[in-house]
């Protein structure tokens, strides 16, 4: 049996090795894949600029969807250049058809005093509590330290605000607002998750606040006890929000929120829920229609009775809110398709989900090329009648 010198040795006769200088030269091209195999702990203490982390143990299960390209060039480094040399061999193994290592490894690299990237990082409890999504190559942790970043306003702490302030909580946003002026009853306890029996006659927000410290304490809540309106919007919105998520069953605010969100430049997740049917849809400025392209005036009362006229499905809040926070998710990271453009429709009794296109509305008053709409107006007389909050 060869010994590991030996093996090694037989290995970097294999395959190809660049000094530090060489390297340097070909990442500065922005032609090859760097890979770093070191362990976390090292990766954390500083890595070359722009290269993906994979641990020797796992590159050959994630390689793949991080370099699909097997005929794009590969630099491979470690510490030292050992365990590069074997993964370069492994590569190789695997199809990849120009793969270097670096000779000398990371050690060598900062010995020429090239440039280093040191690694925010999550700390341990952390890296326990989000290890599901280190593990997606679309997130790993840099990723999850843009969501622990990222601040997400929600609209509303009732049938959705439930469900999308528990799973934006549970991945990691940071910074979490709630706007809602109303208290916990009875009736919500049906389909508003977030609160509990304890929670009876206690601000909906404190309510929220209280269940998401609990779940996530990385969590930043901040609370707005009162109903949105054009007066309160900017002070509200002046706190830098990334997403709205959208969860008011009131056309006032539904006007309110568009309007706003078109001026700052924010996306809105819309959601709406009735009886066993849900609609979700991402309003995304000067990149698809707004709320107000699809419904210029607001419909008659009869024919857009609330959840309180008419009732709702416990669950389906569940389904739309909890759709709602995977869109604000994608928002955040950048990641995936959106619905900006389209309306996902949900029927619960059914189980089926149909999809409607959306477009821009070129004479849209808020959006629109020529915008008649500038400024903030009466919504409650725009829309003659307001709803309650799911």
């Amino acid at each position: 049996m060869p010994t590991y010198r030996e093996l090694l040795q037989q290995v970097r006769s294999e395959i190809s090795e660049i000094d530090a200088t060489h390297a340097r030269d070909r990442i500065e091209s922005g032609e090859p894949v760097v890979v770093d195999v070191r362990e976390q702990a090292e990766w954390d203490e500083g890595h070359i600029p722009g290269a993906v982390h994979v641990p020797r143990g796992h590159l050959e299960s994630r390689i793949e969807r991080l370099a699909p390209d097997p005929s794009r060039p590969v630099v491979i480094y470690c510490s030292a250049g050992n365990r590069s040399a074997f993964a370069a061999k492994t590569l190789s193994e695997l199809g990849y058809e120009d793969v270097v290592s670096l000779a000398g490894g990371f050690t060598d690299w900062k010995r020429n005093g090239f440039p280093v990237q040191l690694q925010a990082g999550l700390d341990a409890p952390q890296r326990a509590r989000y290890s599901r999504h280190l593990l997606i190559p679309e997130v790993g942790e840099e990723g999850q330290l843009k969501l622990l970043d990222s601040k997400v306003l929600l609209i509303g702490a009732g049938g959705l605000g439930s469900p999308a302030s528990l799973y934006l909580a549970a991945a990691g946003v940071g910074r979490i607002g709630i706007v809602d002026a109303d208290v916990v009853d009875e009736s919500n306890l049906q389909r508003q998750i977030v609160h509990s029996t304890e929670s009876l006659g206690e601000p909906k927000v404190d309510s929220a606040r209280r269940a998401i410290e609990a779940l996530n304490p990385d969590v930043d809540v901040v609370t707005y006890q009162e109903r949105l309106t054009s007066e309160n919007i900017e002070r509200i919105l002046a706190d830098g929000w990334d997403v709205i998520v959208d969860g008011a069953d009131n056309f006032p605010t539904r006007y309110l929120v568009n309007d706003a969100s078109v001026w700052h430049d924010i996306p809105v997740v819309h959601g709406s829920i009735y009886r066993f049917e849900g609609q979700v849809t991402v309003f995304k400025p000067h990149q698809g229609p707004c709320y107000r392209c699809l419904f210029p005036t607001p419909p008659p009362p009869e024919l857009a009775p609330s959840c309180a006229e008419g009732g709702v499905l416990g669950v389906l809040p569940g389904v739309i809110g909890s759709l709602q926070a995977s869109e604000a998710l994608k928002l955040a990271l950048g990641i995936g398709e959106p619905l900006v453009g389209r309306l996902l429709l949900f029927d619960a009794l059914a189980a089926t989900f149909d999809e409607v296109k959306l477009r821009r509305d070129p004479d849209c008053p808020v959006c629109g090329e020529h915008p008649t709409i500038t400024e903030y107006v009466d919504y409650v007389q725009f829309c003659a009648g307001t709803r309650e909050p799911a």
